[in-house]
């Protein structure tokens, strides 16, 4: 089984690319982030197309997510957004496919630590990380992907990176708690090459610098890790004509 997670910042820009790595690679489930479309210009018509049905929950500019499959996808196993948790963002969708369920996270960027959106950040975490330890409870086989927007450790952030957003004590700390439900970062269950990054800024030469970050991610929960068979960052898609700031990264299990 094939997972994968993708920012692909704007669905729209980027529907071509997203069609021809899906014919390329064809996941059993692909997770994408920032489609910055609301729902009723979502592409369904050229997913199905391609062989893909989805769940998405968008909005007009900014942040949306969604889950496609060449699976029919149960509606009534979906869910959008944090339970219990009030938020106008559409940043979390949770469908189950092929017996896996798929959590699919926009985590907020956090802007500037101490700011009123590395609060609203910090909060969302510990708001997910509650209703994940309960999803938990009946969903064994769990998959937690998404752009996280935290580098987790040190080696996931170019030496240097001096802004202290995406490696914040705070921020690595709810990364830490979600690890503490038992979830697994598959990348780091495989040898992996020195400074693996999956997202570079747009600007000054970033991405032909290699000068990035490792904020794109896939927890497994224990019941996956040893069904984990390979875990990588496909730079592809990143060395193409307007490109996404990120490149997906493509888990490989063995269920």
């Amino acid at each position: 089984m094939k997972i994968a997670t993708w920012n692909v910042n704007s669905l729209k820009v980027r529907l071509p690319q997203a069609l021809d790595w899906l014919a390329a690679n064809r996941p059993d489930a692909l997770c994408l982030q920032e489609l910055k479309l609301e729902d009723r210009a979502f592409p369904v018509a050229e997913l199905e197309a391609a062989g893909y049905h989805a769940v998405f929950t968008g909005q007009k500019t900014y942040n949306g997510v969604a889950i496609l499959s060449p699976a029919p996808i149960d509606e009534a196993g979906v869910v959008r957004n944090i339970p219990g948790f009030e938020d106008a963002q559409r940043r979390l969708i949770a469908a189950t496919i092929g017996g896996v369920r798929v959590v699919c996270g926009y985590f907020p960027n956090g802007q500037a630590v101490g700011s009123d959106k590395f609060d609203y950040k910090l909060r969302w975490l510990a708001a997910l990380t509650d209703w994940l330890r309960e999803e938990l409870k009946t969903h064994a086989r769990l998959v937690l992907a998404g752009d996280f927007n935290i580098a987790p450790e040190d080696r996931d952030a170019h030496p240097d990176w001096k802004d202290e957003i995406h490696v914040s004590e705070p921020e690595r700390a709810a990364f830490r708690a979600l690890q503490g439900l038992g979830l697994v970062d598959a990348f780091r269950l495989f040898e992996q090459p020195e400074r693996s990054f999956s997202w570079w800024d747009y600007r000054m030469l970033a991405f032909r610098r290699n000068f990035g970050l490792r904020i794109d991610h896939l927890l497994v929960s224990p019941a996956l890790r040893d069904a984990c068979r390979s875990c990588v960052v496909d730079k592809a898609p990143r060395r193409l004509e307007r490109p996404s700031d990120h490149a997906p990264v493509v888990l490989e299990l063995e269920t």
